[in-house]
C-alpha cells in the first residue's frame, strides 16, 4: 500500500519525462517504501508461525492417536515399538489371584469354583506375560480414580457377563466401605437378566452389562414363512437395546457362542435381511453381515472422541468330545494353544474392524485362552449337575482380559499426554501451569472472546472501517494460547475468558 505522504499529485511542471516502455514503468510502480513492520505485527506473525507448527503438530497426533490407534489389535509398549498382547504365555505368579469369589457378592455362583468344591488352586496362579512386554498388575485404586464419574458397558453373551462381574470383582478390592457398591435395580446376577448394572458410589461410576448374544435384532419370522422358521435374526437391524449402549465411556462387545447351529438352525432360527429369509446363508456368512451392520451402528452413532470401544474375539472351550458331553481339566496350562473351535469367528472381527472408518480396538484373546484347558469350570458348576467346559471360573482367565484391556487404556493415555505435552512445549513461555492429566478423555474447549470490533473513521477515505487489527490479533493470541494451556493439561482459562470493549 502506498503511504499518505505519496498519494498526493505533483504539479505538471514538476513531474519528470521518463520514457520507458509499459513494462519499466510497471516494474518501477513497485519500489515503494514500505511501511515498517509494528510489535504488534511480529507478534502476530511469530504466534501464526507457532500456531502452524501445533496444527502440524495435532494432526499427527490425532492421525498416530486416533486414526493410527484406530481398528487395530491392543498392544502394549516393549521391546519392540508395539507389543502384540495376544502373543505370550502364561506364567506362574504366586500373587495371583486378585480376589477371592466368596467375599464378591457379584460374582455368580456358577463360576465360584472353590465354592463349588474345587480342591486344587494351582489354576488361581497363572499370569498372563506377552513376549515383547510386560502388563502391569492390576491396581484396583488406581483404576477407580481413573474412572471417577465414567460408564462402563460390557454387551454380548455370558462371556461378557464373566467378564464384567471380574471386572466388579477386581474394583471391589480398592473399595473401602463395600456397602457404597450395589445393583442399580437391586437384582440378583442371574444369566436370564437382560440388563445388570452395579454402581460405585464414591467413585460415581457405573459398570453395566447388556445381554445381547448376536448384537442384531432377533423377531418373529415373516409371514407366510416355512414352518421350521420360528424366529429370525434381523441381520441389518441392531438390537432394540442398542440406544442404550453408546453413551458410555468405555465400551466392550463380544459375540460368537450363539453362532452355531445346535443355537440357530436347530432352535428354529433363521437369517432374514430386509423383508427377505435366507435360508441358505452360512453362519460365517450372516456373521459377517451383522458384524458389518455393528460396524455402521458405531460409526453413526458412537462418539469415539469419547468412548473407546473394544470388540473381544471369540474364547475358546476345551471339550473333550464332540457332542459337549465330557469335560475332563488339566492341571496345569497347555504347554501348546489347543481347542475345540476354529478361530474363523476371531478372523471376521480383525478383518471388518480393520476396515472401520472409526478407531475400535480388538482385544485378542483366543491364543491366550487356547492354553487354559485347566481354568473352566468344568464339574464344579452350580447346580452341580451341569458339565461347563465353555465358561471360566472366577478368578481366573477373565481377570487377565480386564488387565490387558485397562493396561491397554493406560498406555494409550501415557502416549497422548507425551505428544499432547509435546505440542505445548512448541511455546512453553505462554503457558500458566501443567498440571497432570486426571481422565483418559479432556474435552477440548477454546473460549471464544467477544469482539465487539469497535469502528474507526479513515483519514483518506473518510469512511468508517472495523478496528479489527489489534482485536484480531489479541484474540488470535488468547485462543492459540488457550490451545496450548489445553494440551498441558492446565485447568483454569480464568485469564483467558475476556471481553473486549
Amino acid at each position: 500500500m502506498v503511504s499518505g505522504s505519496f498519494s498526493r499529485r505533483l504539479p505538471a511542471r514538476l513531474t519528470p519525462r521518463i520514457v520507458s516502455s509499459p513494462r519499466v514503468s510497471a516494474r518501477r510502480k513497485l519500489w515503494v517504501a514500505p511501511r515498517p513492520p509494528s510489535l504488534g505485527d511480529l507478534a502476530a506473525a511469530f504466534c501464526l508461525a507457532s500456531l502452524v507448527l501445533v496444527v502440524g503438530c495435532l494432526m499427527y497426533v490425532y492421525v498416530k492417536g486416533y486414526l493410527g490407534g484406530g481398528s487395530s489389535v491392543a498392544g502394549l509398549t516393549g521391546d519392540a515399538d508395539v507389543c502384540d498382547i495376544s502373543d505370550g504365555r502364561w506364567v506362574p505368579d504366586s500373587s495371583y489371584p486378585l480376589y477371592n469369589s466368596s467375599e464378591c457378592p457379584f460374582a455368580e455362583r456358577g463360576f465360584n469354583c472353590l465354592a463349588n468344591g474345587r480342591k486344587d488352586m494351582d489354576y488361581l496362579k497363572w499370569r498372563w506375560k506377552p513376549w515383547q512386554c510386560d502388563v502391569p498388575k492390576f491396581n484396583a485404586q488406581d483404576v477407580l480414580e481413573r474412572l471417577r464419574g465414567k460408564r462402563v458397558v460390557f454387551v454380548g453373551d455370558s462371556m461378557s457377563r464373566t467378564q464384567w462381574e471380574s471386572l466388579i470383582c477386581m474394583l471391589m478390592t480398592g473399595v473401602q466401605d463395600p456397602n457404597t457398591v450395589y445393583e442399580v435395580n437391586g437384582k440378583h446376577i442371574s444369566k436370564t437378566i437382560r440388563f445388570l448394572g452395579v454402581r460405585f458410589q464414591t467413585f460415581n461410576l457405573s459398570i453395566e452389562f447388556f445381554r445381547s448374544v448376536f448384537l442384531v435384532q432377533q423377531s418373529l419370522p415373516p409371514r407366510h414363512g416355512p414352518k421350521r422358521v420360528r424366529t429370525t435374526l434381523k441381520l441389518d437391524k441392531m438390537d432394540d437395546m442398542s440406544t442404550k449402549w453408546f453413551d458410555s465411556d468405555v465400551l466392550i462387545f463380544n459375540s460368537g457362542h450363539w453362532w452355531t447351529p445346535s443355537k440357530l438352525f436347530d432352535m428354529g432360527c433363521y437369517f432374514q435381511v430386509g423383508g427377505a429369509l435366507k435360508l441358505g446363508m452360512s453362519i460365517d456368512s450372516a456373521f459377517t453381515i451383522a458384524l458389518n451392520t455393528w460396524v455402521s451402528w458405531v460409526e453413526t452413532m458412537v462418539d469415539t472422541n469419547r468412548t473407546h470401544v473394544f470388540f473381544r474375539t471369540f474364547e475358546p472351550s476345551h471339550w473333550s468330545d464332540s457332542n459337549q458331553k465330557v469335560c475332563k481339566l488339566m492341571q496345569h496350562p497347555l504347554a501348546e494353544a489347543k481347542a475345540n473351535e476354529p478361530t474363523e469367528f476371531s478372523e471376521i472381527i480383525v478383518e471388518v474392524v480393520e476396515r472401520m472408518k472409526v478407531p475400535v480396538t480388538v482385544l485378542n484373546v483366543t491364543s491366550m485362552g487356547a492354553y487354559r484347558s485347566d481354568a473352566h469350570v468344568g464339574t464344579w458348576s452350580h447346580p452341580s449337575t451341569i458339565t461347563d467346559c465353555s465358561h471360566w471360573c472366577l478368578p481366573g482367565v477373565p481377570d487377565a482380559w480386564n488387565e490387558l484391556m485397562f493396561s491397554y487404556l493406560l498406555v494409550k493415555e501415557q502416549d497422548m499426554d507425551k505428544r499432547m505435552k509435546c505440542c505445548a512445549a512448541v511455546l512453553p513461555w505462554c503457558l500458566s501451569s501443567t498440571p497432570p492429566y486426571s481422565s483418559w478423555h479432556t474435552p477440548l474447549m477454546i473460549p471464544l472472546v467477544e469482539n465487539p470490533r469497535v469502528p474507526r473513521r479513515n483519514q483518506s477515505t473518510g469512511r468508517e472501517e472495523q478496528n479489527i487489527q489489534g482485536l484480531d490479533k489479541l484474540n488470535l493470541w488468547l485462543s492459540f494460547r488457550s490451545l496450548l494451556n489445553h494440551f498441558a493439561g492446565s485447568s483454569s482459562h480464568g485469564d483467558d475468558q475476556m471481553v473486549l470493549a
